[in-house]
């Protein structure tokens, strides 16, 4: 049976126009953004408890409208080093086998730009390439599935469909899982993901560690006692 939340409704024309008079999108994280509390940081600013990177936030500091628990195909990985926990950080795979879960928030088109903008380092409002009207990379990952701007880390911008009638945006790098060297990432950093997918999906805590042992970066590297043991406290700890 289809999963009802799974993405990848087909791009459409009508999204591509939608976007140009709509100022909406939904932004899909499939990472510790999936923890509310952490995506939080992103649009208020601030530093949050056990990092070491602070973020200046949102020009709009609302909160999202709406979020939703969703399934991209593929998977993810963790690879690199976080400047914000140390350790590996989530990559989305489309590539993969299986389904990554996710969870998708509500926001304004400003908004998401604002996140991409300080998940790649730069101050909110420099990027001005996303927009539609001045770059269309927004237009061009919409209408194609898939825009790069640039090699780096959450440089690559992916929409793998659309939610009642409104693009479904997310970020990841340009290499697949298999091109690079996968790291784990540091125990606050998958805690946070726990949380996420607690929150989103309501998935009990042995589900979430199994899907969470099996990642790429994980498996290998964490013994799945010790994963399920990281997500109790994790959750423990709300």
């Amino acid at each position: 049976m289809r999963d009802p939340h799974r993405a990848g409704e087909p791009h459409r024309r009508a999204d591509l126009r939608l976007l140009r008079v709509v100022v909406l999108a939904w932004y899909v994280s499939y990472g510790s953004n999936m923890h509310a509390a952490r995506l939080g940081w992103y649009i208020g600013g601030g530093c949050p408890p056990g990092g070491k990177r602070t973020y200046p936030g949102c020009r709009d500091r609302r909160p999202p409208s709406r979020s939703a628990p969703v399934s991209l195909p593929g998977g993810i990985y963790f690879a690199g080093e976080s400047g914000a926990w140390t350790g590996g950080m989530a990559f989305y795979d489309p590539h993969l086998p299986g389904d990554a879960a996710a969870r998708a928030y509500l926001v304004t088109l400003e908004q998401f730009t604002d996140i991409a903008a300080q998940e790649m380092y730069r101050p909110p409002g420099d990027t001005t390439e996303l927009i539609p009207a001045t770059g269309a990379a927004i237009d061009a990952a919409v209408a194609n599935g898939r825009a790069t701007l640039g090699p780096g880390r959450y440089e690559t911008l992916i929409c793998p469909g659309s939610r009642d009638g409104v693009p479904m945006l997310t970020f990841t790098a340009p290499e697949r899982a298999s091109a690079v060297p996968c790291r784990p990432p540091a125990p606050i950093y998958l805690g946070m993901i726990a949380r996420g997918l607690r929150e989103s999906h309501r998935w009990p805590a042995e589900r979430i560690a199994t899907y969470l042992a099996a990642r790429p970066g994980v498996a290998g590297a964490w013994p799945p006692a010790a994963v399920a043991a990281l997500v109790d406290k994790a959750l423990a700890d709300g």
